[in-house]
């Protein structure tokens, strides 16, 4: 790869920018100051350096963001923001979010540049856990926990698969509910379908975890980190 190709995808700069860098010998391979822009480097055995700083190359790249509602799963949008959009001083080529979360919905979001994870987390023959919690306009009981968890006709040509309803608070005299849905699908808008077919509604949904990541406390709404090595290692051998 080329020197300036490799700053520029590590988010050094722009092209113009890295090969200034460059010229003020900010930049280094192997312990001596670079020569040129175009020179050739290895990104996975030579060692870069900029001002100092050694930079790792990695080819891809995985962010778990905990989506605000308002914000679209898309990488382009004329009218909303986009989850890309958040990630604010990162290289986001290429990125893209695995799967999508309503407009209103809040939570868990992979975004990466790895195709072959995506399809790994989105197939239907992986029947990856995916958990929300929601508010529910509604009483939600244990006969509610019994259908969800035979399968629910949702209008799609079979029910769903059994879902594992937990009912956190539930008051009859309200008709409101808090509870948390773990489902093994993803199918277009399958938690607020479920709880229509129910005669309920959810009023607020976010998603909570998928496999084998969680969204923790400290990471506020909005916000976003890199997954670990040792997350996306499960991440691509959970069935």
């Amino acid at each position: 790869m080329r020197l300036d190709k490799f700053l520029v995808e590590m988010n050094i700069g722009s092209r113009s920018q890295v090969k200034q860098y460059i010229k003020k010998g900010m930049v280094s391979v192997n312990g001596t100051n670079a020569a040129s822009s175009d020179m050739k480097i290895n990104e996975d055995t030579d060692t870069i350096k900029y001002n100092g700083k050694q930079l790792c190359y990695s080819k891809y790249r995985y962010f778990l963001l905990n989506k605000p509602a308002g914000c679209v799963s898309a990488t382009k949008d004329n009218v909303h923001q986009t989850v890309i959009d958040l990630l604010n001083g990162e290289n986001t080529k290429d990125l893209f979010p695995v799967g999508r979360l309503d407009l209103d919905t809040e939570g868990l979001l992979i975004i990466t540049n790895d195709g072959r994870l995506a399809h790994h987390l989105l197939s239907p023959a992986h029947h990856i856990a995916k958990t929300y919690y929601a508010d529910i306009d509604g009483y939600v009981d244990d006969q509610t926990i019994s259908l969800f968890k035979q399968g629910i006709d949702i209008g799609d040509d079979t029910p769903t698969l059994p879902a594992s309803l937990k009912i956190i608070e539930a008051d009859r005299s309200t008709g409101s509910s808090r509870i948390e849905l773990t489902i093994t699908e993803g199918r277009f808008h399958q938690v607020k379908r479920m709880f229509q077919a129910v005669n309920m509604s959810v009023t607020f949904l976010k998603r909570i975890s998928m496999g084998n990541l969680h969204i923790a406390d400290d990471l506020p709404t909005g916000s976003y980190r890199e997954l670990t090595p040792e997350e996306v290692s499960a991440l691509s051998h959970t069935i």
